[in-house]
């Protein structure tokens, strides 16, 4: 028992001397450090003499880096881009109103008709007959009346036959009327100039009203049918130009010129329906196609723009870190600086308020900017092998005009002059 009791004793001290030994080898006081790289470093107190500029571990007391771009002015334009189809300026389907067999076809699939022509003549022996016969109880009546005149003003009949007889000669009037335009409608017309498609019917065949003859069009100018969404209901106007592109020309642009905005809001997509003319004298394009539609509302010759990321939303609003000139040339000042967006573009973001062209801003080592008036160095990415510092290079500065340019060009002012504008005259006095 007594020496389970010494056991307990020695193990009590052995534990209490090992842990002070550790204590003391983890707090003993060093004449030496060590860099970060591992190499021994000199004595603190001798860092004074060896010419450091500060105390302390190397690097501490210096500027934090950061990126930078410059405010730069480019041509802008703000539009949107949508899906559409192309249809006719007029387009019908030729009916016939009264039943009747086919007797002539005036018109061959693919013509060029005129407002008025024949297309289609259906027989008319029966209703012909009919006119004549209503022609003669014309001529029957008006004499008849004419005898009646004469007589009563002899005192010969009474007026009460004048009155049947001239109730007479109206109603033969009315049948003479009706009869021709029966006959009429047995001529089928061309009701506007246009082209005529595949005609589905032959000489010989019986058409009752209401069937399919043959489709014209009228595609000297083209309208695109696209919708917008709801946000640029106050951005469209008529009169504005937007640009298309058709996928079955490839490479090719066509301008067009918005006609009408529909006043109705599509409550399902929440958009709003935009109705577009194209000239199409030359007949390259055909109602049904597939249109690409870049509508324009205007362009900005001068926009500032900055890279989209030195934008840094902040509580709601949208901030940049713009640094000014520091107390010498390899220190800038940073200040935080609320902005208005406008357009936006691959990468780019248009300022319309906050900042003039030339300004600085940060776009990289925003987390190191930690309050205003802080100094910071701006990192030098053409001694690093980026970039001019302050913003993009010079050829991507004069690119982006070239491809706005480009993407709204049309095909020239023919294509939406006379047609297109007659187009909105007829719809104006309708």
């Amino acid at each position: 028992m007594a020496s389970k009791a010494i056991y307990t004793a020695v193990a009590v001290v052995g534990i209490g001397v090992a842990s002070g030994a550790a204590w003391w080898f983890q707090n003993k006081p060093s004449s030496t450090a060590k860099n970060i790289d591992g190499t021994t470093a000199a004595p603190a107190a001798n860092a004074p003499a060896a010419g450091a500029s500060a105390p302390g571990p190397a690097g501490q007391g210096r500027p934090p880096t950061v990126e930078v771009a410059r405010v730069e002015t480019l041509k802008l334009t703000d539009d949107a881009q949508a899906v559409g189809s192309l249809r006719s300026r007029q387009g019908v389907m030729v009916r016939p109103e009264v039943s009747g067999r086919v007797t002539q076809l005036n018109f061959r699939d693919g013509d060029r008709v005129r407002k008025g022509q024949l297309l289609v003549q259906l027989d008319d022996q029966l209703p012909l007959a009919q006119v004549q016969q209503a022609q003669a109880e014309l001529s029957i009546a008006q004499a008849n009346h004419k005898r009646n005149q004469e007589l009563v003003a002899q005192n010969f009949i009474s007026q009460r036959s004048v009155d049947e007889s001239a109730a007479n000669l109206q109603v033969a009037q009315a049948k003479l009327a009706l009869a021709q335009a029966t006959a009429a409608r047995l001529r089928i017309l061309a009701p506007f100039d246009g082209i005529t498609g595949i005609r589905t019917v032959n000489v010989g065949d019986y058409l009752k009203d209401g069937a399919d003859i043959v489709n014209i069009e009228d595609i000297e100018a083209i309208f695109v049918d696209f919708r917008l969404p709801e946000r640029f209901q106050t951005k469209v106007q008529r009169g504005q130009r937007a640009v298309v592109d058709i996928d079955a020309l490839p490479g090719r642009k066509f301008t067009a010129i918005v006609q009408a905005i529909d006043p109705l809001v599509d409550a399902n997509g929440r958009s709003v329906g935009v109705r577009g003319c194209i000239d199409n004298r030359s007949l390259q394009l055909r109602p049904g196609m597939f249109a690409r539609v870049n509508a324009v509302f205007g362009e900005r010759d001068n926009a500032r723009v900055i890279p989209e990321e030195a934008i840094v939303p902040q509580s709601g609003r949208q901030t940049v870190i713009k640094l000014v000139d520091g107390p010498d040339g390899d220190t800038k000042i940073a200040q935080r600086v609320e902005v208005k967006v406008g357009i936006r573009r691959p990468g780019r973001v248009e300022i319309t308020e906050g900042l003039q062209p030339g300004d600085v801003v940060v776009t990289a080592g925003h987390q190191r900017v930690q309050r205003d008036g802080m100094p910071v160095r701006v990192v030098d990415m053409a001694r690093q092998g980026g970039g001019r510092p302050g913003g993009p290079t010079g050829a991507q500065a004069t690119q982006e005009p070239a491809k706005t340019q480009d993407r709204h060009q049309g095909s020239g002012p023919g294509d939406r002059g006379p047609v297109c504008a007659s187009v909105a005259g007829a719809a104006g006095r309708r």
